[in-house]
């Protein structure tokens, strides 16, 4: 049986691998650096983890989902929530709410102090969500399992923008 406690003292961070890693030009403002919480401790239903941003960066782009919803406690340092059109300071104590939705729902949270960020995120563990990208007008697609929880043969995983998409009817 898993032992469902765990200290974040604990919890080793880690840089994504390679193909999960920032590229391109805009690289220079993201550093995302994860320990994984939820399968150490036996979580079905929701995604733990815990983010350590360094100053000046954040760890991922202004997004939406779909389908899971998000909550982050700011654990220690200082930065900034942008959320739909609005930006609200951050500090250690504060609680975030993301709820499912479109661009109004978008979140990114940026590291504006001079110290590490960190903070504990919690997700809802959906076998399929839709993330929108407002600023690059990009759209992600994935599922990993079908409604009973059984996984399916692959996993899909689709990142395009809504004026490339086919006609239903092409190819058939």
């Amino acid at each position: 049986m898993t032992k469902p406690v765990l200290n974040l003292d604990e919890v080793v961070l880690q840089t994504p691998a390679a193909d999960r890693a920032p590229k391109g030009a805009n690289a220079q403002y993201y550093d995302i650096r994860r320990g994984k919480i939820a399968s150490r401790i036996g979580a079905r239903k929701l995604g733990y983890n815990l983010t350590a941003v360094a100053p000046g960066k954040t760890s991922c782009p202004f997004h939406s989902h779909r389908v899971d919803e998000e909550m982050f406690f700011i654990l220690q340092g200082t930065g900034e929530l942008r959320y739909g059109d609005a930006r609200y300071p951050l500090r250690a104590g504060d609680v975030i709410a993301c709820p499912t939705g479109g661009p109004e729902t978008a979140h990114q949270i940026i590291n504006t102090g001079e110290a590490e960020l960190r903070y504990l995120a919690v997700s809802t563990e959906s076998d399929v969500d839709i993330c929108e990208y407002p600023d690059s007008g990009k759209y992600l697609a994935s599922a990993s399992g079908d409604p009973s929880g059984k996984p399916l043969p692959r996993q899909v995983r689709v990142i395009g923008r809504p004026e490339d998409s086919l006609d239903y009817w092409d190819g058939e």
